[in-house]
């Protein structure tokens, strides 16, 4: 056998397994092969989406399951012993690991990441690949783990049977966490994006220390009860009834796990501070979810608690950690001991991406002074300077605004799904209240068939606050549109929320994200992969703040009567936004009167508004704004990957299959059928993959699949041929001018009409002398069909 012939699955299987067999590891319980720890992220174009690859290791080895210890990345035996170490040691940064191993069946390069080693990179033959009790005892003196904090990590996960595993990045909070713990630390910070499975990530936690008994007694806070509610009968509800919520302010002192909203146990009388009914050792763990709500606030309800019980070990969980003068997640709880943002989510593929359509008015950016002695709809006189965006629905209600914001909504939806769900983020109640009356009378038949297709859900409202389970659950249709102020500002797992409108004045980075958070979820089962955001107020001036980590795939600024649908020939936008003139991101309030009290908020009805720009842009896969049509995106990824015209028509004319280089070209991010649908519109007839990929990255002139065809029959190319393979041939020829050159290459198109009239499948490629035949006479086909 030809070493240098083998593949690299037959490098894996013939050389690298047995030899990390032979080295003591336990194939079946410590060794995983070919894992995929990313989904691949999401490219929009258009309409359309598709996936990039997802990052996948050769072999990930493990002390034990989810605490792995090495990444193995396997070449063939044609490239050198470390050609696979780079990229190795990408994963190995990703996944956590301090082992890392490139081989191409000769032996292994070993890099040690830890620094215990003599030297950082060492070259091992096949039969000196170190035992897992060798690695793990490294790995131990790497994280200054000793005897008793070895046996603490090692409390194991939580399994239900189903072979569902923590993603990669939350097995890296998890032991990171759980390593910290048993090192003695007992502030612990934990920064997630939203979407990506903080709960789950605290009941791993939470399990493994308490199956072990390092942790007995357990609270978990959150600060909606939405949110403990979730908790309990989701994700926590393996703790069955050692678990508990407290409610109607009653303490048993009987469980072992409760949960607990902050109000539930706190309040500004003394009486109503029910969490001191417990001793001040009660708990040994405390998880408090959205700790940047509160618990970092010095003077905060919710510190007291922490405060009482400040023997217990606290775990704070944050998509957002709140770093202003009067509050600080990071003095409380130290620096995150594992960060996963929002853009490595979208990264990832496990995050949606975004785009953005901004919609500006006319008297938000020119601003509107009042006629002298001007009143307002309810007889106040209005006060005489000039209002502007920072005024609209705080001091200045102007209700052809609303009817303007609510109609572009309306206009967006109906051009792209009526029904999918939609949160309309308002100023205030009043506000939330205007806009649902607002979108209630521009959708009359949506709303006669079911009153519920518009809701507002705020905080007063019981009728309104009863619906949000429905609109959270992917499976009940109603209600569709969610008009709201605070209440669905975080913790609220929308997961099929498409449009997230934002006609609320925004300044707080935290606030910020914590909004962006309700649409970054990815329901595949619903067709939920990417979602737009409306600006109204300039809120997303944010993304331009270095504090912003998840850029949008698009932003867009339609003119007064464009469609505010993006449209698909634009790509990327401008390189961000600065904020305006004087103006700093930080949480803003509404503007106080004389003495404190609240501004009289002036409503106008009879004062024209109008949209003056709209625009839209996409996020790139190198994380740029960029500005271009399709056919200059497409020409960019084409010639990234070919260097001339010539290196592509080698390429495609050395594939065994074309298939394999249109996909290749897809995972870069050429999106074939808008590509196609673009072009075609323009010539007025569709192309070959090939065509267009001549036609727009190199400019020939295209030929369509028909007249390719036609060549193909003018060369009398089948003239070889006879009886049924000539038939097949023929209708193959067919098949590429009607369908096009990826249906013609598999073999199972044999099963279709008219191939199947001619004859059965097995016949028909006997007619070729075989299968090796019948594919020689594809790939002259295609020869045929590209030649010249």
């Amino acid at each position: 056998m030809d070493k240098k012939s083998l593949s690299e699955r037959d490098i894996c299987s013939k050389y690298i397994a047995p030899a990390v067999q032979r080295a003591g590891w336990d194939m079946h319980r410590q060794v995983r092969e070919e894992v995929s720890f990313t989904k691949g992220r999401i490219i929009v174009r258009g309409k359309l989406h598709s996936r990039g690859e997802s990052r996948r290791a050769d072999f990930i080895l493990y002390h034990q399951p989810n605490l792995p210890l090495a990444v193995i990345e396997a070449k063939t035996n044609k490239l050198s012993l470390g050609s696979g170490m780079q990229q190795a040691l990408g994963y190995a940064e990703s996944l956590d690991v301090p082992f890392v191993f490139s081989s191409n069946g000769d032996g292994f390069l070993f890099h040690d990441r830890t620094g215990t080693g003599s030297q950082v990179e060492t070259q091992l033959t096949l039969d000196q690949f170190p035992s897992p009790q060798e690695l793990w005892q490294r790995y131990c003196q790497w994280k200054c783990l000793d005897q008793q904090a070895q046996e603490k990590v090692e409390a194991p996960y939580y399994d239900d049977g189903s072979g569902r595993m923590p993603r990669y990045y939350q097995t890296n909070a998890i032991n990171r966490t759980i390593e910290a713990i048993a090192r003695g630390q007992d502030r612990i910070l934990l920064v997630m994006a939203t979407g990506t499975g903080k709960t789950y990530t605290a009941f791993q936690i939470i399990w493994r220390l308490w199956k072990s008994r390092q942790k007995k007694r357990i609270l978990f806070l959150a600060d909606r009860n939405i949110l403990v509610d979730q908790t309990k009968n989701n994700d926590f509800k393996p703790f069955g009834q050692a678990m508990t919520k407290i409610a109607k302010r009653q303490i048993d002192t009987s469980y072992e796990i409760y949960l607990s909203l902050y109000q539930a146990v706190t309040g500004t009388e003394e009486e109503m501070n029910i969490y001191k009914q417990f001793s001040r050792d009660f708990f040994d763990l405390i998880v408090i979810d959205e700790c940047h709500r509160g618990s970092a606030a010095e003077d905060s309800a919710w510190r007291e608690i922490l405060e009482y019980f400040s023997s217990a070990t606290h775990v704070g969980l944050t998509a957002t950690p709140k770093e202003t003068k009067e509050v600080s997640s990071t003095t409380y709880f130290g620096e995150p001991v594992y960060s996963y943002t929002l853009k490595q989510g979208i990264e990832d593929g496990f995050l949606a991406p975004y785009k953005v359509v901004r919609i500006d008015f006319d008297k938000d950016l020119q601003g509107w002074r009042p006629p002298k002695g001007m009143l307002d709809k309810n007889g106040e006189l209005i006060e005489d300077r000039i209002y502007n965006l920072k005024d609209m629905d705080r001091t200045l209600v102007i209700e052809a605004r609303t009817q303007l914001v609510a109609q572009k909504v309306t206009d967006f939806i109906k051009a792209t799904d009526p029904f999918q769900k939609t949160i309309v983020f308002c100023d205030d109640i009043n506000h939330a209240e205007r806009m649902r009356q607002a979108l209630v009378n521009l959708n009359p038949e949506r709303v006669a068939e079911n009153r519920k297709y518009v809701m507002r859900i705020t905080g007063d409202d019981l009728e309104g606050k009863a619906e949000l389970d429905n609109f959270i659950n992917p499976e009940a249709r109603y209600p569709v549109i969610a008009t709201t102020s605070k209440l669905m500002t975080t913790g609220v797992d929308a997961q099929t929320c498409k449009l997230i409108v934002l006609d609320q004045h925004i300044k707080s980075m935290t606030e910020f994200k914590q909004i962006i958070g309700r649409g970054t979820r990815i329901n595949e089962d619903y067709g939920k992969y990417w979602f737009t955001i409306m600006d109204f107020k300039k809120a997303t001036e944010l993304f331009a703040d270095p504090a912003f980590d998840g850029e949008p795939v698009v932003i867009y600024t339609p003119g007064a009567k464009d469609s505010p649908v993006p449209p698909d020939d634009l790509l990327e936008g401008e390189d961000g936004v600065s904020l305006g003139e004087g103006e700093q991101p930080g949480d803003v309030d509404f503007p106080e009167g004389e003495e404190g009290t609240k501004r009289i908020k002036y409503v106008i009805d009879n004062v024209p508004i109008s949209v003056i720009a709209e625009r839209v842009q996409y996020y790139g896969p190198d994380g740029r704004l960029i500005t271009e049509s399709l056919h200059d995106y497409t020409r960019a990824c084409v010639q990234k990957q070919f260097v001339s015209l010539d290196d592509f028509l080698r390429r495609w004319s050395d594939a065994d299959q074309k298939k394999a280089i249109i996909d290749e070209m897809a995972a870069q991010g050429v999106m074939w059928e808008a590509l196609a649908e673009e072009v075609e519109k323009k010539l007025g007839q569709p192309l070959d993959p090939f065509d267009l990929i001549c036609h727009v990255a190199f400019d020939q002139p295209a030929l369509t699949r028909k007249e390719r065809a036609e060549q193909v029959k003018k060369r009398n190319y089948f003239a070889r041929y006879s009886g049924a393979a000539r038939q097949v041939l023929e209708a193959l020829l067919e098949k590429y001018a009607d369908t096009g050159i990826e249906h013609i290459e598999d073999i199972k198109i044999l099963q279709l009409d008219p191939f199947s009239q001619i004859g059965a499948p097995i016949e028909l490629v006997k007619a070729f002398g075989g299968k090796a035949g019948y594919t020689k006479a594809i790939h002259e086909l295609e020869d045929e069909l590209y030649a010249g």
